[in-house]
């Protein structure tokens, strides 16, 4: 039989990034579904933060060269690959001198969230499709942590639901208790337009606050679970009324397990959008 592709997409992943709830997960959970007998890859942003030669960084040309456009803008698309030996696992990093080299993760020293996250969820969700299509790899399920790669399930459903490359891909979208407190720009929906999302998703859009993003993005999630042990009122709330398959917080010992089943489940099961 063959294996099923899990692509777990992640706005950071330890050791790259400090350990954070989200970091840990996305190091650790790749691992167990690949050792309990799945095949992977591994996405993240390649924020300036990230030390390329402590790491051991290097560019992969025949994958990089892509521009990607975001608001009528030309953004050249750079990818780039390392490895956690210990794990026996390949991680790639999507790269961009506007949107990644800053010295931050998303909010400046300040902790002031970067007014322009809402492209840069945009551009890192595309890159990360791109350039799983140049790799010839076709995904069974997207899992995505952090509010970055919330975009996933829009893309996959609206934009790229009639590429046969991702026919057949579910998305699971993970709950942290991680969000942003300034809105994301008025003009974000405007943006989406232009990307090709119709009036459907648009309007749903036009408020850019954390929780009304999250509550669109799960109405086209074919799973979402919870990553916090416990989520807030208003994300709680999110995802008891969620229409897509669920699966409450699970302890770390049991986590593989459990996510692995849930993934076959997710697979197996048929959403109509």
């Amino acid at each position: 039989m063959e294996k099923k592709k899990i692509l777990f997409v992640s706005q950071e992943i330890a050791p790259f990034l400090p350990k954070s709830e989200i970091s840990s997960t996305a190091r650790r959970l790749p691992q167990g579904i690949q050792e309990s007998g799945k095949e992977i890859r591994v996405f993240t942003p390649r924020f300036g933060s990230i030390n390329e030669r402590r790491n051991q960084l290097h560019e992969v040309i025949r994958l990089s060269g892509m521009n990607l456009i975001i608001d009528d803008n030309d953004h050249p698309l750079i990818i780039k690959v390392a490895s956690i030996s210990a794990a026996r696992m390949q991680v790639y990093f999507i790269d961009n001198d506007e949107y990644f080299k800053r010295k931050n993760t998303t909010a400046d020293d300040k902790g002031v969230f970067y007014n322009d996250n809402d492209e840069r969820s945009m551009f890192f969700c595309r890159g990360v499709l791109e350039t799983v299509k140049k790799l010839g790899w076709q995904p069974d399920v997207i899992h995505c942590h952090g509010w970055m790669t919330s975009l996933m399930s829009l893309y996959i459903k609206k934009l790229y639901n009639k590429d046969p490359h991702f026919a057949d891909t579910k998305v699971v979208y993970s709950m942290y208790n991680d969000d942003f407190n300034n809105n994301w720009d008025p003009r974000f929906a405007e943006k989406l337009k232009f990307d090709g999302f119709d009036d459907v998703v648009v309007n749903q859009l036009g408020d850019t606050s954390f929780e009304n993003i999250t509550r669109v993005i799960t109405k086209y999630a074919d799973g979402i679970n919870v990553s916090s042990e416990e989520l807030t009122p208003a994300l709680q709330t999110i995802f008891d009324e969620a229409t897509c398959l669920k699966q409450e917080y699970v302890a770390e010992e049991n986590q593989t397990k459990v996510m692995s089943e849930f993934f076959n489940k997710v697979i197996e099961e048929t959403v109509l959008i």
